[in-house]
């Protein structure tokens, strides 16, 4: 496992290299990023799960998810909110204990209402391939902390119905329906979504409101949507003016609209994301969010009126602080900087990262979305 971040740091320490770099740096050669160094050389990392807990970067590095409990295996498809079996991914999700949730073969899992996840919970897809969504309502991160989501597909998440809903083994509760979102994340800290590949479902892709803070959103695939990503619940919400995620390493599709993401208020520190393209804009806000762009690969739609990267939401901007450093912007890509003063995300030393020049964000993120990993084997190309 050392081999590969060695590689990564070696690379990218390389002033030969980097200097030598094209603006226009189209590679998909396959490097590690520091995420993916950290877990996916081992080839034995089917019996090293849990290490991943040790992998993640940014403000959402702290998560552990299910590190310290047993691992459980999926064996049923199936769905009761109410009532759940033993071997479904809900029965799982709702327990008190610290679980690293796996599965035991490929499958897809049409849930009947939102997935309520308790804290200190993995959803680990490696090794299969595993889909929510088709129809049904997704995963709803709601009031808990540590849960990691890996290695899953998100796509055609529906609205949840009103009913009640198990949300542990001792509290069944109504809800009213969820929104339709991929991932929602509500007053939750200590969160990590890592290696997904979202698309088409009824509201946003990731949403992360109401006070959530620690989170990190990384190495996912976007693609065929219109409001990928929001964060804060509204306009001027006290309690979202402490919130900070991490969006590092992920590709956005050219079939996407907005919001990636839509920064309401809270800091959002944008790293060697991809950027293919958008309909309306990549990176928005509109309650004096503060946001720093470093190192990513903006590609502008051909559409000429829509080559700006940023769109804020409010008039009296030019105090806000949004920054762009060691970005790369083509086919006419540009960012409209604002504010004064440090942008510095102020990362402790477990989150911290060094984030590569955008050049070299086609290779980094040439492996986002789910991976096709096979036990006994290193995941790598």
């Amino acid at each position: 496992m050392e081999k590969p971040f060695l590689s990564f740091l070696l690379l990218l320490f390389s002033p030969t290299l980097i200097s030598s770099l094209p603006d226009y740096y189209p590679s998909t050669k396959n490097i590690l990023n520091p995420i993916d160094s950290c877990w996916r050389a081992d080839p034995n990392w089917s019996n090293h799960r849990q290490n991943l807990a040790n992998c993640a970067v940014g403000f959402g590095a702290t998560a552990i998810g299910g590190k310290y409990g047993p691992i459980y295996t999926v064996t049923d498809s199936s769905d009761d909110p109410i009532n759940p079996k033993p071997g479904t991914l809900r029965y799982a999700a709702i327990q008190d204990n610290p679980l690293w949730i796996i599965f035991s073969r490929s499958m897809s899992i049409r849930l009947r209402n939102e997935l309520i996840m308790n804290s200190y919970k993995t959803i680990d897809g490696r090794g299969a391939s595993v889909s929510i969504g088709g129809g049904g309502p997704c995963i709803t991160i709601q009031d808990v902390n540590h849960v990691i989501v890996h290695g899953i597909v998100l796509q055609g998440c529906a609205r949840g119905s009103s009913g009640n809903v198990r949300s542990s083994p001792e509290h069944v509760g109504h809800r009213i329906g969820s929104d339709g979102d991929g991932v929602t994340v509500w007053h939750s800290t200590d969160v990590w979504i890592d290696h997904c590949s979202l698309s088409e479902s009824y509201d946003g892709l990731v949403d992360v409101t109401h006070g959530s803070t620690r989170v990190t959103i990384s190495n996912n695939f976007f693609t065929n949507h219109d409001k990928v990503m929001l964060f804060g619940h509204v306009d001027g919400f006290a309690a979202d003016k402490a919130m900070k995620v991490t969006v590092a390493f992920n590709r956005f599709s050219s079939t996407l609209v907005q919001r990636m993401p839509r920064v309401r208020t809270g800091y959002s520190h944008v790293a060697n994301n991809r950027y293919d393209g958008w309909e309306m804009y990549a990176i928005g806000g509109s309650s004096d969010p503060t946001i720093l762009s470093e190192g990513n690969y903006y590609v502008a739609p051909n559409n000429r009126y829509f080559k700006q990267v940023t769109k804020r939401e409010e008039g009296n901007w030019k105090s806000w602080k949004w920054r762009s450093t060691q970005d790369v912007f083509l086919n006419g890509a540009y960012f409209v900087p604002s504010g004064w003063g440090s942008c510095s995300p102020g990362y402790s030393a477990q989150q911290q990262f060094y984030v590569a020049p955008g050049t070299m964000v086609p290779s980094l993120t040439s492996n986002a979305g789910v991976l096709n990993c096979l036990t006994a084997k290193a995941c790598v190309n």
